[in-house]
């Protein structure tokens, strides 16, 4: 399946040639890439999301790996669950959001039950205490990363530092419950965006 060519694209969205962009070969790719994937993020699989999907297999460019992980993140439900339903979606229909999504879930579901045993006999063990705190330090810093390479996506539309702008104030500043800044800010910068599709 070929990816879809830059006029089938909405107005105002960009992409880059179609020679730069890829699609997988078939479904059996899709779901080991996704596989793979989820194996690789040890409490942050976005950044390796972003790394694979638009830089390795090209499978998307950045500016629609932005736009799925913007839907995803205010969808209910994980983050890469939600993008992967999206990328499959976008390539075989719902058939490859049901293959991607079994990529995603199919080696977790026996590791969890493993790394669960293990923790509820080792938890309390000090090693593991800061084990834990050194890995949390590390994925805050894949996802900084991953926030660097998205900033030139989003980055020429002024309207975009106001709403990064509110919700920095809302939730790393007041404290706000990011479900209530969500749902404040949400359906404004929709509707925004809209106006704005609707005017060009």
């Amino acid at each position: 399946m070929t990816s879809p060519s830059p006029a089938d694209k909405p107005v105002g969205q960009k992409r880059p040639p179609a020679s730069f962009l890829q699609a997988p070969r078939h479904m059996a790719e899709l779901f080991w890439v996704f596989n793979h994937l989820t194996l690789l993020g040890v409490g942050g699989v976005l950044p390796f999301a972003q790394r694979i999907l638009v830089e390795d297999k090209r499978w998307l460019s950045n500016e629609e790996f932005v736009e799925m992980l913007s839907l995803g993140q205010v969808l209910p439900g994980p983050n890469l669950i939600n993008l992967a339903l999206m990328v499959g979606q976008h390539f075989f229909g719902w058939r490859g959001a049901v293959v991607a999504l079994a990529g995603m879930l199919a080696a977790p579901l026996v590791l969890i039950f493993v790394v669960a045993i293990a923790y509820a006999q080792y938890a309390s063990t000090p090693a593991v205490a800061r084990a834990l705190q050194g890995m949390s330090a590390v994925v805050a810093g894949l996802v900084i990363a991953m926030a660097i390479k998205l900033f030139p996506a989003i980055r020429h539309d002024p309207s975009n530092w106001v709403w990064m702008g509110l919700a920095f104030v809302g939730v790393g500043l007041l404290h706000i419950d990011l479900l209530w800044v969500l749902i404040a800010l949400g359906p404004i910068a929709v509707a925004w965006a809209w106006w704005r599709i609707r005017r060009a």
